[in-house]
């Protein structure tokens, strides 16, 4: 019965991850336009706005850009990824495709980035959102029959 709710909870999960990075890409796109933040402060002043395991990813992100040490920001975002552990694998896919134009390309290639990964995240939110709690209660009872059917093979 418990793969089942754990099912469900990841499912939950990847949902507040993909809001909470749109969330914080409003924000990244809002900071770059009117302010033109540099791009460790801009992911630290982002790390600020989020409370689940981005908020680790873009402290992590600041500091690897920071240090010097990766040729570019996809490299960087890769390395920060490889410290978040906790991130669900659809987050970090689009972390990485957002990686790729992100202080590669003047403000408007940036802003232009930044739109592109929120239009992918909000597509599979969509995605996730759609039948929400069909699939979850399906998770939930599968797995309780599953459980059932195994109590009664045991017995």
């Amino acid at each position: 019965g418990g793969v089942g709710f754990s099912m469900a909870i990841r499912h939950r999960v990847k949902e507040r991850s993909l809001q909470e990075l749109i969330a914080s890409l409003d924000f990244m796109q809002c900071e770059l336009q009117y302010r033109m933040t540099p791009m460790p402060d801009l992911c630290r002043l982002t790390a600020a706005q989020c409370n689940t395991g981005l908020r680790r990813f873009w402290t992590d992100l600041a500091r690897e850009l920071e240090d010097q040490i990766r040729p570019d920001v996809y490299h960087c975002v890769c390395a920060a990824l490889g410290k978040s552990k906790d991130l669900p694998e659809q987050t970090g896919e689009l972390l990485r495709s957002m990686g790729r134009s992100l202080g590669r390309f003047d403000l408007d290639g940036q802003v232009k980035g930044l739109e592109n990964a929120r239009y992918h995240c909000r597509r599979n939110l969509e995605e996730l959102e759609s039948c929400r709690d069909v699939r979850i209660r399906s998770y939930q009872t599968l797995s309780l029959c599953a459980g059932a059917a195994l109590a009664i093979l045991f017995l």
